[in-house]
């Protein structure tokens, strides 16, 4: 699929695996599907706790800037990092939220799904939530299959974690095969403001 620019961005807390959830999309993306692919990470100075971000920028073609301008989609594992980050979305952009951890969501156009408690069935501790969260990003992402993430995993964890990882990210894969897309808004602008 030719794409000229998609951008995602996952956002969360120091210490909630943002950055290795970003880091394994970018991989299956760029390494297993074929993109051209950046990714960028920023958090503040507290290792654990403070508010971290990573985007993902997919192009068929060169990629001439490395950070988000408009995002396709976001994933927020908290209610601070969505209050400081949902924003610059295309009209059709849609937010990931976990249902525990953001009550308030900015727009119409969310999935909310319960990644930490998904965790803590699989694994007894939030730890996995990330790959839960990352297993519903990458069914939702039109760019990337569940095999080429799965690959990009493999790479990544250490080999002694690897099966909870994994059954953390098909457990996030078929919680977000329950939800229906077109229950949603087409898109984030009111219909009445698109017709103008």
């Amino acid at each position: 699929m030719d794409v000229e620019r998609f951008e995602i961005r996952l956002c969360g807390s120091g210490g909630q695996g943002i950055i290795l959830a970003s880091i394994i999309l970018a991989e299956a993306v760029g390494i297993f599907e074929g993109y051209n692919v950046s990714q960028t990470q920023s958090y503040g100075p507290e290792a654990r706790g403070g508010r971290c971000k990573a985007e993902v920028v997919i192009s068929s073609t060169q990629i001439d800037y490395p950070k988000a301008i408009q995002l396709d989609m976001m994933l927020a594992l908290n209610q601070a990092s969505c209050d400081a980050y949902c924003f610059d979305f295309k009209p059709n952009g849609l937010l990931l939220v976990d249902t525990g951890l953001v009550d308030q969501v900015p727009t119409s156009r969310a999935v909310s799904l319960p990644f930490t408690e998904i965790a803590r069935e699989i694994a007894g501790k939030d730890f996995v939530a990330n790959m839960v969260a990352l297993g519903a990003l990458g069914h939702f992402c039109p760019l990337v299959s569940h095999k080429s993430i799965m690959s990009a995993l493999a790479t990544r964890v250490p080999r002694e974690t690897l099966k909870i990882n994994s059954k953390a990210l098909q457990a996030g894969i078929e919680a977000a095969e329950k939800f229906d897309l077109n229950s949603l808004p087409r898109s984030i602008i009111p219909e009445e403001e698109e017709e103008v």
